[in-house]
């Protein structure tokens, strides 16, 4: 029962996650680019969750790092916070948002063959319908009644966006060993300390340039949502889900956020209940029932 409960747990916290991460492009365009560009803002999320990691982890964890992981939270701040925002914020800004959100449904794909490699996961036949079937329920909620193209106009910003995606995948196959060794909160506190130092370069001169004396209040509820929730708390839970849950199963989630977003959407009467999403949220459902399937690993 402890485990089934634990498991439950690491499921729900994936599932506010992606209802924050949902939420997070609504309200981070308030803020972007009008009052703070793409880098800053980047920045400006990085060390301000950075500052509540280690707060949170002096006042909550006793514990270090072994000198031979260090150089692993140095990749995963590498991939998991620099690589990864810098260039999704990059991709999206020569790109367009439905382009983005269809390249972003292969980070699972890519997820399911990385843990293969890197950590002997198996790729099984149930995850592997899963994961298509989750690419199915997804590109069909995004684009119902959308347009899009992939044309050479859009093409830079396209690749940004899978690299994006590809950076994100290895981060949660390389972050995974580390669940079993240290407190969530010590992992994502070294993994943020690093991707600070990549990411201060690139941001510093745009965050200085921001008037904060100038900015209308809900600007700012704008930036301390995206600080807080969508940087502190939503990484904090996802690298909890890893605990006790497989990558591919954690990036698997990423196909629930334009589903959420339709139901957010039904519920405001924003939008109209059709076939094509109850289709949609059908097959993305099923898809989380194979991709949860205990994972099995190869042996050396």
């Amino acid at each position: 029962m402890p485990i089934v409960n634990k498991t439950l747990k690491a499921h729900l916290a994936l599932l506010i996650t992606n209802i924050i991460y949902g939420a997070n492009y609504t309200i981070a365009k308030e803020a972007m680019p009008e009052y703070i560009l793409p880098s800053g803002f980047i920045l400006l999320r990085v060390s301000g969750a950075l500052l509540l990691f280690w707060i949170f982890h002096r006042l909550m964890v006793k514990e270090s790092v072994a000198k031979v992981d260090i150089w692993r939270m140095a990749i995963c701040g590498l991939f998991g916070v620099a690589i990864n925002q810098l260039l999704f914020f990059k991709g999206l800004s020569i790109t367009n948002p439905i382009n983005a959100a269809i390249i972003m449904t292969i980070n699972p794909v890519m997820v399911l063959l990385f843990a293969s490699f890197l950590i002997r996961e198996a790729i099984t036949l149930k995850r592997t319908m899963g994961v298509v079937l989750g690419i199915g329920g997804a590109i069909l909620l995004i684009t119902y009644n959308a347009s899009f193209s992939f044309s050479e106009e859009s093409i830079t910003g396209d690749l940004w966006i899978f690299l994006n995606a590809a950076s994100y995948g290895i981060y949660l196959v390389i972050v995974k060993p580390l669940m079993s060794k240290y407190n969530p909160l010590t992992v994502v506190m070294w993994v943020f300390t690093f991707g600070f130092i990549y990411v201060l370069p690139f941001g510093f001169t745009e965050l200085t340039q921001v008037g904060w004396s100038e900015l209308p209040g809900q600007i700012l509820l704008a930036m301390i949502f995206v600080v807080v929730c969508t940087t502190f708390i939503a990484y904090l839970l996802n690298i909890y889900a890893l605990q006790c849950l497989s990558p591919t199963v954690v990036s698997y989630y990423i196909y629930l956020q334009p589903l959420l977003a339709s139901i957010v959407a039904l519920v405001f009467a924003k939008d109209v209940l059709s076939i094509e999403k109850v289709i949609a949220a059908v097959l993305i459902f099923a898809g989380v029932a194979l991709v949860s399937t205990n994972p099995k690993t190869k042996s050396p």
